[in-house]
């Protein structure tokens, strides 16, 4: 009878280990589950930040080509003014 009772002592601790590995297990899992959801929503604003920065440089890009094409314009018309300015002080200087 003792045999039996310490045969049943073993199964029950046996039992006891087999059921704090499974509650631990399981933490483990849904603490894996937790991080792998928080890499996914870390990575995906990441990658809304690469975006958003990217579509800054794409508006800056576009500024800057518009502000070098303004930029030609009033040069050209600048020197299309000083052009004009000589033919006329050319002009004044025949008439004198």
């Amino acid at each position: 009878m003792d045999e039996f009772q310490a045969l049943e002592q073993k199964v029950l601790r046996a039992v006891e280990i087999v059921k704090r590995e499974r509650e631990a297990r399981a933490a483990a899992e849904a603490e894996v589950a937790s991080l792998r959801q928080k890499l996914e929503e870390q990575a995906s604003q990441t990658k809304a930040e690469v975006e958003a920065t990217e579509a800054r440089a794409q508006a800056a890009e576009r500024e800057r080509t518009a502000a070098e094409s303004q930029i030609a314009a009033l040069t050209q018309d600048r020197e299309n003014v000083r052009q004009r300015v000589e033919k006329m002080l050319q002009q004044m200087d025949e008439l004198l």
